[in-house]
C-alpha cells in the first residue's frame, strides 16, 4: 500500500471502530483479498474505490460476516469479529445496505422497514420508522406500496432505511448510486452526508469515485484485492493515478 500521507484527522473520537489487519479472504480457491489493512474511525465516511473485481464488495462481506477471512483479523470496537455470524454482527451494531438493494419485493415499504428492525423492540421500531421517514419523506408517501413497484431511487432509499432500522453504529453502503439517474445520485449522496452528520460512521463502496470522494473524509484504492493507495479524499482527488483511472481526467 502506498500511503499518500498520514490519515486525515478523525472527526470523531479518534477511535478505530473498524480495523482490518492483513485480511486474506477466499472464494473457494480464489484468493480475493490479499492482505487488506484499513481503519474506519468513529464519525468518518471512508470510501473504497476501485474497478469491478478489485475486492470492494468482498471487503464489505468480510466485515459483515458473510465471508470469513482465512488469514488476518477484522476488529469492531476492539473485538475480533473475524468469525462471528452475520446476525450477531447486526446485533453488535453493523448495518449494511447491499449492492442491488435486495429489498423484499412482495412486502410493503413499512413491512420492509420492520424486517430491518428485527433485533429491536416494537417501541424502538415505531420510533426508528419515524426517523427513516424524516430522512426519506418519499418512503412515508409509499409506506403501503409493495417494494417491487418502487422506482430504483426509492428502492435504494428503502435499502438504506432498512439498514438504519437496527440503529447501527457503523453503516456499510455498497454501490448506493448503481443504476440511478444523476439527479437521484445527488439526492442519495446528500442524504448519506446528512446521516453521517448525525454521528453515523459510514464505510462506502462506490463506483462513482468522484461522488464518493466528494463526501468522504478518507479513502482507500483497491486493485486486485490489495490496497494500493490511501489518504484523505482531497489527496486522492489530486493523485494523478486516481484522476486518470477513476475520475476520468487526463
Amino acid at each position: 500500500m502506498s500511503a499518500l500521507t498520514a490519515p486525515a484527522a478523525d472527526p470523531g473520537t479518534g477511535t478505530a471502530v473498524l480495523h482490518l489487519t492483513d485480511v486474506h479472504t477466499y472464494y473457494g480457491a480464489i484468493h480475493a483479498l490479499r492482505g487488506i489493512d484499513l481503519e474506519v474511525h468513529r464519525g468518518e465516511i471512508v470510501t473504497l474505490i476501485g474497478a469491478n473485481g478489485a475486492g470492494k464488495t468482498t471487503t464489505l462481506k468480510t466485515i459483515s460476516g458473510l465471508l470469513h477471512p482465512r488469514v488476518g483479523t477484522v476488529a469492531f470496537n476492539g473485538r475480533d469479529i473475524s468469525h462471528v455470524a452475520p446476525h450477531q454482527l447486526v446485533e453488535l451494531g453493523i448495518g449494511q445496505a447491499p449492492e442491488g438493494r435486495r429489498i423484499f419485493s412482495r412486502l410493503t415499504v413499512f413491512e420492509n422497514l420492520l424486517m430491518g428492525g428485527f433485533t429491536r423492540s416494537k417501541a424502538e421500531n415505531v420510533e426508528q420508522v419515524e426517523h427513516v421517514y424524516q430522512l426519506f419523506p418519499r418512503l412515508r408517501e409509499r409506506a403501503g406500496q409493495k417494494g417491487g413497484t418502487l422506482s430504483g431511487g426509492e428502492q435504494q432509499m428503502l435499502a438504506i432505511g432498512r439498514a438504519l432500522m437496527t440503529r447501527p453504529s457503523v453503516l456499510l453502503l455498497d454501490e448506493p448510486s448503481l443504476g440511478l439517474a444523476p439527479i437521484l445520485v445527488q439526492q442519495i449522496f446528500q442524504i448519506i452526508g446528512e446521516i453521517n452528520a448525525s454521528g453515523m460512521t459510514i464505510l462506502l463502496v462506490e463506483q462513482n469515485a468522484l461522488q464518493a470522494l466528494s463526501i468522504a473524509h478518507r479513502g482507500y484504492v483497491l486493485q486486485t484485492g490489495q490496497v494500493v493507495l490511501a489518504g484523505s479524499s482531497q489527496e486522492l482527488r489530486e493523485n494523478e493515478m486516481v484522476r486518470q483511472a477513476y475520475l476520468g481526467e487526463s
